[in-house]
């Protein structure tokens, strides 16, 4: 009881800690990611790319600066709180679906209600994979930040230590949620619910092209990141929540 009190203490901490924006944007990218994940927008014979790809960087790119400043497990605390909302939002938009009202015009039930449902619906097994997906390369990218950052002991708040932390993590934690979020969906339930599926040189090729492409989008926006922590740093942000895990630790 006690260890679980300590862990919504931590929590709470945490989320006073990091910067509102921050955290509002993070959960709104993880949803939004969500939903356009439900449409394939390339598709050939070694690849196939979801519409999630074009906002996923973003919640890499907010894991990278709090992995930074408030460390690995932060981060996955971060994720987990995603997640969770992600699913409350999901399940109530796959219940605003189902509600069915007559208001007299066929052809705005039948058009515009049905173009919303097909949106929002959001299948469970889409939710289940990406949830799954994000959560595992969300984990190693925080501790594989983490790790890479540890590796340099000279200036390990410098320019170079963040680029490659940032470069490196990113790459590999986007390919792992790539390629689990195409495997699960569109190889395990797509042929069940859907009646087609990828192959697995398309799920292969699908995870390296989006972690390149979300890797291009990193090297865009990582001056952004990175001008974020040395004002978190300047400004003491969260200050309060690194003694608190500093004197756990003791």
């Amino acid at each position: 009881m006690k260890k679980i009190k300590n862990y919504f203490t931590d929590f709470k901490l945490l989320l006073r800690s990091i910067p509102g924006v921050v955290t509002t944007i993070f959960c709104i990218a993880v949803i939004v990611m969500n939903l356009m994940a439900n449409k394939i927008i390339l598709n050939s014979k070694i690849i196939a790319v979801d519409g999630g790809f074009l906002i996923s960087w973003i919640p890499f790119l907010c894991m990278d600066i709090v992995t930074k400043r408030f460390g690995p497990k932060a981060a996955n605390k971060l994720n987990l709180l995603a997640v969770v909302i992600n699913a409350f939002v999901a399940g109530v938009f796959a219940l605003i679906s189902v509600i069915q009202i007559d208001i007299g015009a066929d052809y705005v039930q039948g058009d515009i209600y049905e173009a919303f449902n097909s949106v929002f619906s959001c299948t469970w097994f889409i939710l289940l994979s990406s949830s799954t997906a994000f959560v595992v390369s969300g984990i190693i990218n925080n501790f594989l930040n983490f790790s890479i950052g540890k590796l340099f002991k000279k200036n390990p708040d410098g320019k170079l230590a963040y680029i490659s932390r940032s470069y490196i993590s990113t790459f590999i934690g986007q390919f792992v949620d790539n390629f689990i979020f195409a495997t699960m969906t569109f190889m395990l339930f797509a042929p069940i619910y859907w009646g087609y599926s990828l192959t697995i040189v398309q799920c292969i090729g699908s995870a390296i092209m989006g972690a390149v492409l979300e890797l291009v989008m990193e090297v865009v926006f990582s001056p952004l990141g990175y001008r974020i922590i040395k004002k978190w740093d300047k400004e003491n942000v969260g200050n309060e929540y690194l003694k608190f895990i500093d004197a756990k630790e003791i």
